[in-house]
């Protein structure tokens, strides 16, 4: 059983990307991450089940279920949970304005943080013109992407075999190549730019699977990560703070500190 002062309170979390159907999914991760946790908002920003890649082949193991369960049980513990479907789970954007089990989807949404400031929600592959103008190519790129997932799979495994923590190679591959770091700065620009027009805040979107939170000239930029590479989330503390959460590094920490 769970002890009550382990669990870390929130008045929001958001994650996304978390492709429940694939191989590359850290759903272990996500379990330790909701058992953990509990908030009054809870947002699911987008792919969080991968329609895309189990189209092309079945793959739902128990932990995968796991995830969904618990993210049922926090509708019946009086969550508020807001789906608001991406890309690779765009069938869901079908039964915009529906709710399910308590759950409701959203094309977007606006939050309003405990100290009054607002932000656009949403997932964000609007602003990618591979998706939205080639989405051909976006296919191609997320097999290329699936199998490096496969590889960081396996290097994880042999690390952990000789004792070291959890590392993404596809995240340090991504951010030395010119022409992701190029790709991902201006897709950040784009959401800030939509906040911009949107007259709020800020934005929280995910996509492209790299957390951050920045000011962007006067608008707060954040995007939540995933839950393949990076195993983050964002979340508002009780006075409005946003925060990265950065579970596997956290984890890590626990695992050394009960070691010492």
């Amino acid at each position: 059983m769970q002890d009550p002062e382990s669990i870390h309170k929130y008045r929001s979390i958001w994650i996304s990307d978390v492709h429940l159907g694939t191989r590359g999914c850290q759903a272990e991760m996500l379990l330790d991450f909701l058992k953990q946790t509990e908030s009054e908002f809870l947002y699911l920003v987008g792919d969080i089940v991968d329609g895309w890649r189990l189209k092309r082949s079945w793959y739902w193991p128990q932990a995968h279920n796991d995830v969904v369960q618990k993210l049922l049980r926090r509708v019946r513990k009086g969550t508020r949970v807001i789906y608001i479907p991406g890309n690779h789970d765009e069938g869901f954007r079908e039964f915009v304005g529906s709710n399910f089990g308590g759950v409701t989807v959203a094309a977007e949404a606006v939050h309003v943080t405990a100290d009054g400031r607002r932000f656009l929600v949403i997932h964000g592959d609007q602003f990618d013109v591979v998706v939205k103008y080639a989405k051909w190519l976006a296919h191609i790129g997320d097999t290329a992407y699936m199998l490096l997932l496969l590889l960081n799979t396996w290097v994880n495994v042999a690390r952990r075999r000789m004792g070291f923590r959890y590392w993404s190679v596809s995240a340090y591959l991504k951010h030395k190549v010119k022409n992701a770091v190029e790709f991902i700065g201006n897709y950040e620009r784009a959401l800030a730019e939509e906040a911009r027009r949107r007259n709020v805040h800020g934005v929280i979107c995910g996509h492209i699977h790299t957390a951050e939170m920045r000011d962007m000239e006067g608008v707060l930029y954040c995007n939540d990560g995933d839950w393949v590479e990076s195993c983050t989330a964002l979340v508002e503390h009780e006075t409005g703070e946003l925060e990265l959460i950065h579970w596997a590094e956290h984890r890590n920490r626990q695992t050394i500190k009960a070691a010492a």
